[in-house]
């Protein structure tokens, strides 16, 4: 009896001893895991409780946008090896031995590299596989593997952009723009950190999961699960403590989607759910020549551009995950595809043929089959989110595609044109017609139609997009007529035309922009207040209260931050300079160019920017090094070339300047710049030559009156004295405000003893409003002199 009341103690303290170990294990497995997981559980800990959702989530595209390359992942996806493929001078085969792809490169030389895959990216279209290189990086594969044709192909080349006025090459795939580190990782992996070293440029990438987890758009899930348990079974808890977002707005639900699915510079450290897409990025529009004039893309498509200009949404709650699910998938893929319009749309979907003019039951009369349809780009399809009908007129204005000929490729875009003519009474294309014509003006810095642009500013005839992208390529209008409009538009309600309406007041130095700018600095939105102390950066801002400096001071702050977002980019680095240079900090400045092309060699901008600092502050050894630097790698840049000569011409040698501008002008189209300074620079006894060269600079930009005026200069040293005085008195029209054109024409008149026309042209200047001191001081001397001559 003693002995079985003896077990019974011992297998009872046995199993208090055991409860007490597992809690104490539990508890510091707890403690350790909050420490290292970082409250992050991963996709797994959701299954027991949502397996459907998992499930649904499993097998999406967002759920093995990143993958291991397995042996298994081999045998079921690839289908096809062996083939000898050219990527530039190359040849590249891919290989399977055992559980490793390879990639085999065979170069001119003879060389012979072998390349393993080990992570691959895709899988709706393409396979795009990962392979290690030095300092910790990830390069994509030049080959990638087209999931349709089962067949491999040169991925740079695929690339390859066919912009309207600009060449584009394939990159060399070593480029850091290929490396998953630096450009693809944060839409591929969850719970990534790039752990990027920048001392010794060299990365230690982790992340929790590969592709798109649960906690990527919930959150972390520890508490949550936590809290369940807590809850006990069938109960739920008052607090989730997780991110929930079926409680989302709409904003929010398109800031999440955004946050992967957008052409946009980013501007703050990482996204945080739940947060609005213009505190944390700032969309890229049609100023942009990644896209048509129209607003079609013309890479590829990261939606939120084109969704901006999407008018349904515009005048409704729309958003995303109205017609996708959070794994990715359309939701109306079935027989009711256009349900996805309803209710809004009734009349049109339940007399579908009435408005398709197509039988009800074929493709074509499927709304997204004319209101977003699917072109391609990479081998990629891309669908246009702005909802637009198909426009064969701007296919015929812009090269940008169109609905009718995607499906029709076997007619011509005019065939598509006369069709819509006779069924559609409406003329719906006209406003996307005008809107492109002007934008593609703009991008070619043609302001003939300044007044439209304007107006429709001014009328709030555009949509967010185009009126932002007009904003923007007005930075490069040197016509005053622009800051009311612009100065009005920082009161729009929309963040993104804010925003570009604050920036663009980094060229307007009055007092009424500087109250203004001081407001935005305080906006609600991120993307505004970096655009206005952007703006505030490049001020001369002089005579500063107290009050005001320390507020100014803490918005550059908040810039400065914003443009390190990433240290990894040598972008970043050589914007962080250019906020230093206007700050007159120039060896911070040359500090972060120097730190821009150390992580990326050739990018050649913040070694054009360097030269000119030490340009600036007489180092012209140093600058001259920078620039042949460029040149190096891009003989025919035209922002090297340009700062080279004007080099050369500062420091006397007028025979190299005139060599780098002449170089100038045979790989720049019409550069009004090198024109005027070849005629400063050309041999005074070569005045037939100079009149020319003043003349074409005068034609190529016909904006800039100074060029206007140095052609009258050579005209009246030629004795073309009507000449001069005939563009004298066009610039004194066109440019009221450029007084060295009254001076030089009263100079004439004066000769000519005409000294009461003189007078009236100088006492004409005088009264125009805004003229500096330095100005009316000169303008009330030639006066007097004039008094002189004429007594």
């Amino acid at each position: 009896m003693k002995t079985r009341l003896f077990i019974l103690i011992f297998i009872l303290v046995l199993i208090i001893s055991g409860i007490v170990l597992i809690k104490y294990i539990q508890n510091k497995w707890d403690k350790n895991l909050r420490q290292e997981i970082a409250a992050y559980s991963g996709s797994g800990s959701c299954r027991p409780c949502h397996e459907k959702f998992y499930q649904l989530w499993h097998d999406s595209y967002h759920g093995l946008a990143m993958q291991p390359v397995t042996g298994a992942f081999i045998r079921e996806n690839i289908h096809s090896f062996n083939q000898a493929i050219r990527v530039g001078m190359d040849t590249f085969k891919i290989s399977w031995e055992g559980d490793t792809l390879f990639f085999i490169e065979h170069k001119v030389s003879g060389k012979v590299s072998r390349f393993p895959a080990v992570h691959t990216m895709g899988g709706k279209y393409i396979y795009y596989f990962l392979t290690p290189f030095p300092g910790g990086r990830l390069q994509v594969l030049p080959l990638a593997y087209d999931c349709d044709t089962e067949s491999w192909y040169n991925n740079p080349e695929s690339g390859v952009r066919h912009f309207e006025n600009i060449e584009d090459a394939p990159l060399d795939w070593r480029n850091h723009l290929f490396t998953f580190n630096t450009t693809c990782y944060n839409c591929h992996v969850s719970q990534l950190e790039t752990n990027y070293d920048l001392a010794d440029n060299s990365y230690n990438t982790t992340w929790r999961e590969p592709g798109i987890n649960c906690e990527t758009c919930h959150g972390p899930s520890y508490d949550h699960i936590v809290a369940c348990v807590k809850a006990g079974e069938g109960n739920t808890p008052e607090d989730l403590k997780i991110v929930q977002t079926s409680m989302f707005t709409s904003e929010q639900h398109n800031s999440a989607c955004g946050s992967c699915h957008a052409k946009a510079t980013v501007i703050a450290q990482s996204f945080e759910l739940g947060g609005l897409f213009y505190d944390y990025f700032d969309l890229i529009t049609l100023e942009n020549p990644d896209f048509y004039a129209d607003g079609r893309d013309l890479g590829e498509n990261y939606t939120m551009t084109t969704w901006e200009m999407n008018k349904c949404a515009a005048a409704s709650d729309m958003h995303c995950v109205d017609c996708h699910t959070s794994s990715g998938r359309y939701r109306f893929a079935g027989e009711n595809a256009n349900d996805a319009c309803m209710p809004c749309h009734d009349e049109r979907v339940n007399k579908v043929s009435e408005h398709s003019f197509h039988d009800p039951d074929s493709e074509a009369s499927k709304c997204i089959a004319c209101h977003i349809p699917k072109t391609s780009f990479a081998r990629m399809d891309r669908s246009d989110h702005s909802f637009r009908p198909p426009m064969p007129r701007a296919t015929m204005a812009f090269g940008s595609p169109n609905a009718c000929n995607i499906c029709h490729d076997d007619q011509s875009t005019e065939w598509a044109e006369k069709s819509i003519k006779e069924t559609h009474k409406i003329e719906y294309q006209n406003e996307a017609i005008v809107n492109g014509e002007l934008i593609r003006k703009a991008r070619e810095g043609d302001w003939s139609e300044l007044d439209k642009i304007l107006t429709g500013l001014e009328e709030e005839r555009f949509d967010n997009v185009y009126a932002t992208s007009f904003i923007r390529l007005l930075e490069q209008c040197n016509d005053t007529a622009k800051w009311a409009v612009v100065y009005n538009l920082t009161y729009h309600k929309s963040p993104l035309v804010r925003g570009a309406a604050a920036h663009s007041l980094s060229r307007n130095d009055s007092e009424e922009a500087f109250e203004r700018l001081m407001q935005l600095i305080d906006d609600q939105f991120r993307a505004v207040r970096l655009n206005a102390a952007f703006a505030l950066s490049s001020l001369p801002l002089t005579n500063i209260g107290e009050t005001d400096s320390v507020r100014i001071s803490e918005a550059l702050e908040e810039y400065e931050a914003s443009l390190v977002t990433h240290s990894d980019s040598w972008s970043a680095h050589y914007n962080l300079g250019n906020y230093y240079s206007n700050q007159n900090e120039f060896r911070k400045a040359l500090n972060s160019y120097n730190t821009s092309f150390r992580i990326y060699p050739e990018a050649i901008m913040p070694m054009v920017n360097a030269g000119f600092i030490y340009s600036m502050i007489g180092d012209y050894e140093r600058a001259q090094e920078m620039f042949i630097r460029a040149l190096s790698i891009e003989p025919d840049h035209e922002a090297t070339l340009t700062n080279i000569a004007l080099l050369y011409g500062e420091r006397g040698d007028n025979a190299m300047a005139a060599q780098y501008f002449k170089r100038l002008m045979e790989v720049s189209d019409k550069n009004a710049l090198a024109a005027y300074n070849l005629a400063v620079l050309l041999s005074k006894d070569n005045l037939d030559e100079i009149i020319e060269m003043s003349r074409k600079a005068m034609d190529w930009e016909p904006r800039n009156p100074k060029y206007a005026y140095t052609y009258a200069f050579y005209l009246l040293r030629s004795n073309n004295t009507q000449g001069a005085k005939e563009i004298l008195e066009n610039v004194i029209s066109g440019f009221p405000h450029y007084i060295e054109s009254y001076l030089l024409l009263a100079d004439i008149l004066t000769n000519a003893k005409k000294y009461d026309e003189a007078k009236d042209i100088l006492q004409n200047a005088l009264e125009i409003n805004g003229l500096s001191n330095e100005q009316q001081r000169a303008l009330l001397e030639n006066l007097q002199q004039l008094e002189k001559y004429a007594n």
